[in-house]
């Protein structure tokens, strides 16, 4: 099954479950979706897989983003709302790797690339993320290739 049907499968099981948190979330990647095949002319055919994937990151880091402003803003209650959405989007993400493979990835892309410093950071990062696409996140990816550049 493609995942863009199992996120409409699991939106329909939650609007008869009654989880409105979930049955939310799920509306809004329903809708993030359709909005992508809008934009790539899409509509007909629908998106892949791995297109259904990046809409589904692209969630997940505006979350993240939100998460991060609304604990600075003292706002506890929508930071909690917005890392239950992380948790529910998260399950169709693929398995995040753990941060010793990411300095695996990082430290062959610093070897491929002949990076010196941190001026190279654009070509190692450029090449860890073609590798490390939809399994780990690009902040933690960037602090990891500094650290080691550096």
């Amino acid at each position: 099954m493609s995942l863009k049907k199992q996120i409409s499968e699991d939106l329909k099981s939650s609007m008869k479950s009654g989880d409105t948190i979930k049955r939310d979330t799920l509306r809004m990647l329903d809708a993030m979706i359709k909005n992508t095949e809008i934009e790539k002319m899409k509509k007909e055919e629908g998106l892949n897989d791995a297109e259904v994937l990046e809409v589904l990151a692209r969630a997940v880091k505006q979350r993240r983003d939100s998460v991060e402003q609304f604990e600075k803003g003292g706002r506890a209650d929508l930071a909690d709302k917005e890392k239950k959405e992380i948790e529910i989007i998260s399950v169709y993400l693929p398995e995040q790797l753990g941060e010793d493979k990411v300095r695996e990835i990082i430290k062959e892309a610093i070897s491929q690339t002949g990076a010196s410093g941190k001026a190279d950071i654009g070509k190692v990062m450029g090449a860890a993320m073609g590798k490390l696409k939809g399994q780990a996140d690009g902040n933690d990816v960037k602090k990891v290739a500094e650290e080691l550049l550096g």
